[in-house]
């Protein structure tokens, strides 16, 4: 756990680009994440790059325009020093569902990896009505979406922070997948070899694919849980939970200064505009102050326009930012749940080769002339007197279940050791991906805090300015009493 004095953001920088454009040459260290080979990282879970990727998502194209089929067309770029890419500059055109291919199949690929969610397709041409048209495409392209929107809920990330993420990544970066994504003019072929061909060995059936769902059930908890993984739980719950609460309170400051529907009585700018309206009526009547007064109410209207911007430029964006961190998160809850999950493989695997273990030592005690049911519970019991009814309480039947069972026992070995082995290389890949979530979590939350700031400086500073210019004629207004 972190000191209270302890400044998080020391390794992130507050020059992170905001717009998909290349910066003139590659940096050897991006926005809060380190990509330089020459890294001074040497822990065992540390991250480790092996150069940069820099994304861009631009140019938002309709396809076989006036057909049934159109669709959008966004042309993604990168500049990049990875060896296994085979231009510094690749650049396609892909649509969105080339999008969800990339990530459906890289969650495939790498289940220890926190692959960041996509945008949502369903009902974003709520926008403008028109999914072709100019806005969408570039909100799409750009933006996020956001409950306060009216937009879905689910992976409500743009295209290009989708790209800029797993740039970041120092595994995904480097995935085949990947590289064809921004380099092959062959997509849809690739796409094909890689549904024929996928990357590793095909898994093959074996004990635990013949072990019921009521054995190795997902909602079971972990008996001997890892301490480190109940703190990192603990701090995405508390992450989370930050989060939901300040895009709660946003939300709410947002609708009160300008939700769009003067009716409500909450919107702060229509307020505004509507006390112009009326200065502007009372300055007609009044002969002897009518310029002052309509001076007073031309400075209503900039501040309540100004309102109405500082919300769409600062405001809106970073809720559409703190929803979009809450998706990220739970992309990387969700990897945390499946290292739980092969845990809990191999702890269920366990007991059930104890299980089995138990009943084979039951039978050759039987054999031997031992207590056969004694000691060994209810349900031993009335096996035997099932098996006696049935004619098969006799050694001969009693060995060849000991030969199934000396089968199984042996199948189970190798299933517990295999489950153990793959439980403690997954939860060595999730405790390296922590640190390449926890530094891609502080460059976003830098970067989404600052934009902030410098967005509500802003406004202040025009703020005062407009104030400032109307304060000397509002006192040089004299009425005679």
């Amino acid at each position: 756990m972190l000191n209270d004095d302890e400044d998080v953001f020391d390794s992130v920088t507050w020059e992170s680009p905001t717009a998909p454009v290349y910066a003139d040459h590659a940096p050897s260290t991006g926005p809060g994440y380190r990509q330089s080979i020459d890294s001074n990282e040497s822990g065992p879970h540390d991250p480790k790059w092996e150069g940069h990727l820099i994304t861009a998502v631009t140019d938002p194209q309709k396809e076989l325009a006036e057909t049934k089929d159109a669709y959008v067309s966004y042309l993604v770029s990168a500049k990049t020093n990875l060896p296994m890419f085979s231009t510094s500059n690749p650049s396609a055109r892909r649509r969105f569902q080339d999008f969800v291919f990339l990530r459906e199949h890289l969650v495939k690929d790498f289940p220890a990896c926190v692959v960041p969610p996509l945008p949502g397709k369903h009902r974003l041409e709520y926008l403008t009505g028109d999914r072709f048209s100019p806005e969408f495409m570039e909100r799409r392209r750009l933006e996020y979406v956001h409950t306060s929107l009216e937009l879905p809920l689910s992976n409500n990330v743009s295209l290009h922070r989708f790209l800029q993420r797993l740039a970041r990544h120092p595994t995904l970066q480097r995935a085949t997948l990947v590289r064809a994504f921004f380099e092959s003019s062959e997509w849809n072929v690739h796409m094909h070899q890689h549904l024929a061909h996928p990357p590793g060995p095909e898994p093959s059936p074996g004990i635990v694919d013949n072990i019921t769902d009521t054995l190795l059930n997902a909602f079971s908890r972990v008996r001997k849980p890892d301490e480190r993984f109940l703190d990192m739980r603990e701090g995405v719950d508390k992450f989370e939970d930050g989060l939901v609460l300040s895009e709660r309170l946003w939300t709410r400051v947002r609708n009160r200064t300008t939700d769009g529907n003067p009716e409500s009585g909450e919107d702060l700018t229509a307020d505004y505009h509507d006390m112009a309206v009326a200065v502007q009526g009372l300055g007609f009547l009044e002969s002897g102050i009518t310029d002052p007064l309509n001076h007073f109410s031309n400075t209503l209207l900039e501040f309540s326009a100004l309102l109405r911007h500082t919300t769409q430029t600062t405001t809106d964006p970073f809720l559409i930012q703190l929803h979009s961190l809450l998706t990220y998160s739970h992309a990387n809850r969700a990897v945390l749940k499946l290292r739980d999950q092969k845990q809990l493989d191999f702890e269920e695997l366990s007991d059930y080769l104890s299980g089995v273990s138990a009943e084979r030592d039951r039978l050759a005690a039987i054999i031997n002339g031992h207590a056969g049911s004694s000691g060994l519970g209810l349900g031993s019991y009335l096996k035997d007197r099932v098996d006696a009814i049935r004619g098969a309480d006799d050694d001969r039947s009693r060995v060849e279940k000991m030969k199934k069972l000396d089968v199984k026992i042996k199948e189970l070995q190798d299933a517990v050791t295999t489950a153990h082995e793959t439980s403690d290389a997954f939860s060595d890949e999730t405790l390296r991906e922590q640190h390449v979530f926890q530094r891609a979590k502080e460059a976003e939350m830098k970067e989404m805090l600052g934009n902030f700031a410098d967005g509500q400086i802003e406004f202040y500073k025009a703020a005062m300015e407009e104030w400032d210019r109307i304060i000397p004629v509002i006192q040089r207004i004299h009425v005679d009493v």
